[in-house]
């Protein structure tokens, strides 16, 4: 993680084929595209005082990875583990083992999607959910790590 006071750094996590934002699926993840969401997270966190750590991949153990280098360097993590949410007992495991709280984020309202979408295992262990707001949603999350 680069040099910032953990008590100011968010961790933003995206997972699979949210690189693809604004290509894949408008009309479910919407038209911006995934610089956009950097964007729109990085000036909304530096508002509120937070530096915002964003970072994206497809790969499940680089998420894991990054969970656990959020301990002690940032003061919250928002995850939007894509679909390794409805999968991956790894990540949820990866979220009960660290002490920071992790807000699960999706652009999507999860719960109104396709059956198997509507079973997360990262809420289980996330401090809390926001689902369905797009990247409004990421916003939200800002303002309740801000709470903590």
């Amino acid at each position: 993680m680069a040099e910032t006071s953990s008590n100011r750094r968010i961790v933003v996590l995206n997972g699979p084929n949210l690189n693809l934002l604004g290509q894949r699926e408008p009309d479910v993840y919407g038209e911006a595209s995934y610089a956009d969401l950097e964007k729109a997270v990085a000036e909304y966190a530096a508002a509120k005082g937070f530096a915002a750590d964003v970072r994206q991949s497809n790969h499940e153990g680089e998420l894991v990875d990054w969970l656990h280098e959020a301990e002690g360097a940032a003061v919250g993590v928002i995850l939007n583990a894509g679909a390794l949410t409805h999968t991956s007992i790894a990540l949820a495991d990866a979220v009960r083992a660290v002490s920071v709280p992790v807000i699960e984020v999706h652009l999507s309202n999860i719960f109104a999607r396709e059956e198997f979408r509507r079973r997360s295992y990262l809420s289980e262990v996330a401090k809390g959910v926001i689902s369905g707001f797009g990247i409004q949603g990421y916003k939200m999350a800002i303002d309740a790590i801000a709470l903590e």
